[in-house]
């Protein structure tokens, strides 16, 4: 009976459909397909922003935010918003240095005194991820310069033992020299936070 029925409708004239027939169809078929269209595109979007952000995460190396730098930063900014940030203010280190005796469970090695292009503003008790640190403040023309010293051990440091990076407006200088660790921080240019930390690494 099916095949009859093809076979029937076989003989019929076949006539081509009219322009305006086709032309609704294709339409048709356009905004059928824009939904998929749309949402691949809305995909690829997506994809963008999630590697925009990973970047941005990133330092100037190409490697992911080290937690040194970003505690160091954290502490940083704890100092310029604290109502007293220097527990002690004064521009020798022999009297900023011994103030922190009985303050800190270690002696902080600062080799610098602070100078007309450095100037030490004095101190105060910090904390530093997991441990006591004892905070210089330096000063460069109108820009707070914070030194943090602690003990070093325990803690990811990269191949190397230094790391220079930028992030959130901040710049950053964290290195180790033996059983200390050092972190500078402040939104001054890198090159000049690279020289004050040449002057605060001892003669060798």
């Amino acid at each position: 009976m099916t095949d009859e029925l093809d076979a029937q409708l076989q003989k019929l004239p076949r006539r081509a459909a009219p322009a305006s027939l086709r032309a609704r169809l294709e339409r048709a078929h356009v905004r059928r397909r824009q939904p998929r269209n749309i949402a691949i595109a809305l995909v690829a979007i997506a994809f963008v922003a999630v590697v925009l952000f990973v970047n941005r995460r990133t330092d100037r190396g190409g490697a992911p935010e080290s937690p040194l730098v970003a505690e160091a930063v954290n502490d940083h900014m704890r100092v310029l918003y604290a109502s007293r940030p220097l527990e002690i203010e004064s521009g020798g280190i022999h009297q900023v240095k011994p103030w922190f005796e009985g303050r800190v469970d270690f002696a902080p090695v600062v080799p610098f005194d602070g100078d007309a292009d450095f100037p030490l503003q004095g101190g105060s008790v910090a904390y530093y991820i997991d441990r006591k640190a004892a905070a210089f403040v330096y000063k460069r023309n109108l820009h707070l310069i914070t030194l943090f010293v602690f003990q070093s051990h325990d803690l990811p440091w990269p191949r190397g033992d230094r790391i220079a990076s930028e992030t959130r407006g901040f710049h950053a200088i964290v290195w180790r020299t033996g059983d200390l660790g050092y972190a500078l921080v402040s939104d001054v240019a890198m090159s000049e936070l690279t020289t004050l930390e040449q002057r605060l690494k001892p003669a060798r």
